[in-house]
C-alpha cells in the first residue's frame, strides 16, 4: 500500500483563513498546509485506489498531490469536512463505490451511508453508496477494509481499518474520536504498520475548553479535549498502547503553540508512506 496523507488538519485547517496567529504564520513561512482531513490509499499491486474521506479540500488536494483519482471511497462519519468533498467527483468519475457504515445514528435516524445517499442524490449516475456493518471486512480496490465504532459525539463515528491480504501490511486510522474507543474498536486497530490518530491540540490547552479535559492518564494529563477529540497526549498513549509500528498525528488545529505544530510525530500535508 501507497498512503499518501492528503489533507491533515482539523476543521478549518493550517493556515486558517484570516488568521494571523503565529503558527498559522509559521506554516505560511515553511510552505506547508493541513488541509482538511482525507488520505489516498494506492493498491500499487492492482494500481487502485481507496479515498478515506472526501475533503471539501478535494480538488486543490489531488491537484497538489501526485495521486490517481480513486477507484472507491469511504466516508466515516458525517461532518462536512470528511464528507462535503464528494460532489467533487461530478464528471471526474464514473461508477464509483462509496462505502460508508450502515448504523443508525440515534442523533439522526439515519446512518451514515443513508445521510450520503440522500445527500448526494444527484450523483446517483456517479456514485454507488454501499452500507457495511461495523467490524465486518469488505473488499474494495483488492484491499480488505473493516469500519469500527469510535467515540465522536454527538454523532456516530468510525474508525478504519485497511488490511493488505497478500503482503499483511496494515492501516489503522482513528477517525475522529475522544480516548474513549471501544475494546473490540482497539483490538481491530491495534498493530499497524502505519497508524493515523487524532490529535486535535496538545493536553496543555485543555484548560481553555469550556469543559476541559477528560480521560486523564495516571500523571494527571487529559488524553481527551472536551468530549471529541484526542489531545496528542492521548494519541500517542493509544499509539503505545495499540502498539503501532509508525504514528502519524492528524486532525490537527492552528492551536498547536508554533515551536509545537510542526515536531514529530505531527504530520503535514503531502507526506507518503509504503506499507
Amino acid at each position: 500500500m501507497r498512503v499518501t496523507l492528503l489533507g491533515t488538519g482539523d476543521t478549518t485547517g493550517t493556515p486558517t483563513v484570516g488568521c494571523d496567529c503565529d503558527t498559522c504564520r509559521e506554516a505560511r513561512d515553511r510552505g506547508v498546509s493541513r488541509s482538511r482531513f482525507s488520505v489516498h490509499v494506492e493498491n500499487e499491486r492492482t494500481g487502485e485506489s481507496l479515498l478515506v474521506d472526501f475533503s471539501p479540500d478535494f480538488r486543490s488536494q489531488f491537484l497538489d498531490n501526485d495521486v490517481g483519482l480513486p477507484d472507491a471511497g469511504i466516508v466515516t462519519h458525517i461532518h462536512f469536512d470528511h464528507l462535503d468533498g464528494l460532489g467533487n467527483v461530478y464528471r471526474l468519475v464514473d461508477g464509483l463505490p462509496v462505502h460508508a457504515p450502515s448504523e443508525t445514528d440515534p442523533a439522526t435516524d439515519e446512518s451514515v451511508a443513508e445521510t450520503v445517499r440522500r445527500k448526494y442524490d444527484y450523483l446517483e449516475d456517479r456514485i454507488g453508496v454501499h452500507s457495511r456493518d461495523p467490524f465486518e471486512p469488505f473488499e474494495t480496490c483488492g484491499l480488505e477494509v473493516r469500519f469500527v465504532p469510535v467515540d465522536h459525539p454527538p454523532l456516530l463515528c468510525f474508525g478504519v481499518v485497511v488490511e493488505d491480504p497478500e503482503t499483511g501490511g496494515k492501516l489503522s486510522l482513528t477517525g475522529d474520536t475522544s480516548y474513549d474507543i471501544p475494546e473490540r474498536s482497539r483490538e481491530a486497530l491495534a498493530d499497524p504498520d502505519l497508524l493515523l490518530a487524532d490529535a486535535i491540540v496538545p493536553a496543555s490547552l485543555c484548560e481553555h475548553h469550556p469543559i476541559g479535559g477528560r480521560h486523564e492518564g495516571p500523571d494527571g494529563v487529559p488524553r481527551t479535549f472536551g468530549t471529541k477529540h484526542m489531545t496528542r497526549e492521548g494519541a500517542l498513549a493509544l499509539a503505545d498502547e495499540l502498539n503501532a509500528d509508525r504514528t502519524r498525528l492528524v486532525h490537527l488545529a492552528h492551536f498547536y503553540p508554533p515551536e509545537e505544530a510542526f515536531a514529530e510525530p505531527l504530520a503535514v500535508d503531502g507526506e507518503t508512506y509504503e506499507l
